[in-house]
């Protein structure tokens, strides 16, 4: 018993030690900037999944960002495949150290990102309907540049530290 739990133990350390970091894309191509990016009109569809990868649920979103200074504004209109419509509007600050601060209305507390090379990390914690209320659950989002007209983004939902579902998204400049 202590030898299996050993095993599982360091089996997890080494995914721990597997797992991407920013760092990782230094020097990538194409470069990511997410003002140069997002100004103008975008489009993106996308998918959510629960813990298990089974889908369910999928949307597009129409998205126009306008940068004045150093603030990207996102304004994101949501179609989702249930009829459903929603709208977020992000408000994201470059900082002096290159980092991102964001805030949206269903955002709680500021959005944190930093991007190197091809690649971003954004993490924040999101109010979203669950049944007939609401919970609070942390995005981790991983955005890729692909070319010069699209961007990959996968997010992991964990409610607790623990992965409960996932969305994934491509988006294409218009």
């Amino acid at each position: 018993m202590v030898m299996r739990l050993g095993i599982v133990v360091a089996f997890c350390l080494t995914l721990v030690g597997c797992s991407a970091q920013l760092k990782d894309y230094q020097g990538s191509e194409p470069q990511l900037d997410l003002f140069v990016f997002f100004s103008g009109e975008s489009h993106a569809w996308g998918m959510i999944q629960d813990y298990s990868g089974k889908k369910t649920r999928s949307f597009e979103v129409i998205i126009v960002g306008s940068v004045v200074d150093n603030r990207l504004t996102l304004v994101e209109d949501f179609v989702f495949n249930d009829g459903e419509q929603s709208q977020r509007i992000w408000y994201i600050d470059k900082q002096p150290d290159g980092s991102y601060q964001g805030r949206a209305s269903d955002v709680v507390g500021v959005a944190q990102g930093k991007e190197v090379g091809n690649a971003m990390f954004w993490s924040y914690d999101l109010v979203i309907p669950w049944d007939d209320s609401e919970i609070e659950v942390r995005l981790e989002d991983w955005l890729y540049r692909q070319d010069e007209k699209r961007l990959f983004n996968i997010a992991k939902i964990k409610k607790f530290g623990l992965e409960v579902g996932q969305i994934t998204l491509f988006f294409e400049k218009q």
